[in-house]
């Protein structure tokens, strides 16, 4: 794979519900391995680009490519974490069986898990420290647990690229702490990361680049370049004032 090529480009891209504007003319183009955090206030627009990307939600104007290529042909190489709240944790199913929905883009929906499907799904819970609770149905484990979960889910994908909405929210200490070795040791890999991200403080520790949305694209890079007093106050107006950033 061409490694000029970016892993995610979106151009002029502009979405609208109801004729309200929930993204504006956004124009961004994220290197291969970055771990890029998608910053912005309540209503920015933060998950709505995720699903954009995804193909998920149709775009008024605009256009989004998956390494050089429309989503719907690089489905394969796109790994996604959706808000945890978005789905159901009381359906019957085990912890195992959510991993290994993981697997199904390579084996089929109908397929039967190969030998070396069910090592990567025991690879990926021992990655995230959820080989113990295996066989535990999902609606028993707590907020972090879930989390957890998800990620797992992700990484037996062995995807390119991860999109990732908001996977640090009702977690607790350490399981943020495990995701964040987790997110690392793939940009390490060489992979490429977007996660939606509302801590300011942790963005400078934890990512390479920013991208500031309000609505419209503030602005997109290095962190240190991104995560300005000038840059904040334009996405959070007067609310930047109650922020101190490291490094910024």
């Amino acid at each position: 794979m061409n490694a000029q090529i970016p892993a995610i480009a979106v151009h002029d891209l502009t979405l609208a519900y109801q004729d309200k504007a929930v993204l504006w003319d956004i124009d961004i183009e994220i290197p291969q391995g970055v771990l890029v955090a998608i910053v912005g206030p309540n209503g920015a627009g933060k998950t709505t680009l995720l699903k954009a990307i995804l193909g998920l939600l149709k775009p008024a104007s605009g256009q989004v490519q998956v390494m050089g290529l429309p989503y719907k042909q690089q489905r394969h190489v796109v790994g996604y974490v959706p808000q945890r709240t978005s789905v159901d944790w009381d359906f019957p199913t085990t912890v195992r069986d959510v991993v290994m929905m993981g697997r199904y883009g390579q084996m089929g929906w109908f397929g039967r898990p190969s030998a070396d499907d069910k090592s990567r799904v025991d690879a990926a819970l021992e990655q995230v420290n959820m080989t113990e609770f295996a066989d535990r149905h999902i609606s028993a484990l707590s907020g972090g647990q879930q989390q957890r979960v998800f990620l797992a889910r992700a990484l037996v994908q062995d995807a390119m690229i991860y999109l990732m909405d908001e996977p640090f929210v009702g977690v607790d200490v350490a399981t943020e702490k495990a995701i964040v070795s987790v997110l690392q040791d793939l940009r390490k890999a060489g992979k490429t990361l977007l996660v939606v991200h509302h801590d300011l403080q942790t963005l400078t520790s934890y990512f390479d680049w920013a991208l500031l949305l309000n609505v419209r694209q503030i602005a997109v890079g290095p962190v240190q370049e991104v995560i300005t007093d000038e840059n904040l106050r334009a996405a959070y107006g007067g609310r930047s004032a109650f922020f101190e950033v490291p490094g910024a």
